[in-house]
């Protein structure tokens, strides 16, 4: 297995405090909690093939699995599938990835979820992102300068060319898979109704949510940012309700939703904003009703994207998310009232390249230390790789 150890990372002592926006109106946050980051490395054992998008999540018999898009060339490519590895020793070692879902067009993303029946649930979500690409490099004549050489424009259009243009359309959009034996099976894929890069989350009284996007919409769709659910074990979905905007937003502008339900009872939802004013900011939406209606999302001070929810084991709210300016890495703060306020941020890496980064999921362990993983593309690994972190909460 290919790891790399941050030497500038290990044992590294981070407190930092903020100010936080909080539903509309400046409160101070409270300090972020000290931190401890212990290691970092690469786990993917193919660095020559791009990773992308990854989701980790610790099942109830200890078993760790983590799904990504693999098998890239690039961040936009015809290539992507979905892949997964488990690891049964906290994330010390890693099983050699498999395949579970390869598309003729380029599936991206992938979320996780185990069911309170031990049912998995991996989401993706399939694009034809990369054709105009391709259609440029068609165009371009031999010499002519961001020519692609013979062979690469061969392999693109081999690949594009599985399908015919409207078959290849009609593959577009989200679906899912199920694992009803601990992912030794899986089922055949399946449409849901949106997509979010984490996939859906459970609640106590044991539905499932799916807070995202109908992303690739049919042309006479109407664009929905809200909620869906299932009450059937995360057989079939149906819509429960849709996510308001902020003045001057419009849907168009929200992107890469995950919800949590909250010690408190109530559903927090967190967004991806992408509006001229406050692009990459995360906004904050929530539900006193079990998803039926939400708030209008509000600013909480974070800028990084996208973000995603655990709830610790003693109560607290961590979120993690991508940080694409300088320092480049992966930050997270951590909430001690349900999400209402969160604290300043905590630094999980910040030795990026550059902005071709991030998507970070978290794990608490037995050990109550926490595993955080995404995915890179460093100077070292250009195609971008998985990367962990293994830190813990001082206080």
């Amino acid at each position: 297995m290919t790891s790399q150890v941050s030497r500038r990372h290990m044992m590294k002592q981070v407190a930092v405090g903020s100010t936080a926006v909080v539903f509309g109106s400046r409160s101070t946050a409270h300090a972020a909690p000290s931190a401890k980051v212990e290691s970092i490395e690469i786990i993917t054992p193919q660095p020559n093939l791009y990773c992308g998008w990854p989701t980790v999540t610790r099942r109830k018999n200890g078993q760790l699995r983590v799904v990504w898009s693999g098998g890239r060339e690039a961040h936009v490519c015809p290539f992507g599938r979905v892949e997964t590895m488990v690891s049964n020793d906290e994330g010390r070692t890693w099983s050699w990835p498999r395949i579970l879902l390869d598309s003729a067009v380029d599936d991206r993303d992938a979320g996780i979820l185990e069911t309170d029946k031990g049912t998995l649930i991996v989401t993706t979500f399939e694009s034809l992102a990369y054709e105009p690409s391709l259609a440029a490099a068609e165009k371009r004549q031999p010499g002519q300068a961001g020519a692609w050489s013979a062979e690469k424009l061969r392999r693109w259009q081999s690949a594009r060319d599985r399908l015919s243009a409207q078959d290849r359309q009609a593959q577009t959009g989200p679906w899912f898979l199920r694992s009803v034996d601990g992912g030794i099976t899986w089922s055949s894929p399946e449409r849901i109704l949106v997509n979010s890069p984490h996939g859906p989350t459970q609640l106590s009284d044991g539905r499932l949510l799916y807070a995202g996007k109908n992303v690739l919409k049919k042309a006479n769709e109407k664009t929905f940012v809200g909620v869906c659910e299932s009450c059937d074990d995360g057989k079939t979905w149906n819509r429960l309700a849709e996510i308001p905007t902020r003045p001057g937003d419009s849907n168009s502008n929200y992107h890469e939703l995950y919800a949590i339900e909250t010690g408190d009872g109530r559903i927090i939802a967190q967004i991806r904003n992408h509006n001229r004013k406050n692009s990459g900011e995360t906004l904050q939406t929530e539900s006193s009703d079990g998803g039926k209606t939400w708030s209008v999302p509000r600013s909480i001070g974070v800028w990084g994207l996208p973000s995603h929810l655990l709830k610790l084991k003693d109560g607290r709210l961590l979120m993690t998310y991508g940080y694409r300016r300088k320092p480049f890495g992966n930050q997270a703060r951590v909430s001690e009232d349900h999400g209402r306020t969160w604290s300043g941020p905590i630094t999980i890496s910040d030795d990026g390249a550059g902005g071709d980064l991030g998507y970070p999921s978290t794990v608490q362990l037995a050990d109550g230390s926490l595993l955080t993983i995404w995915y890179e593309s460093m100077k070292s690994h250009p195609k971008s790789v998985l990367r962990q972190a293994r830190w813990k909460l001082q206080s």
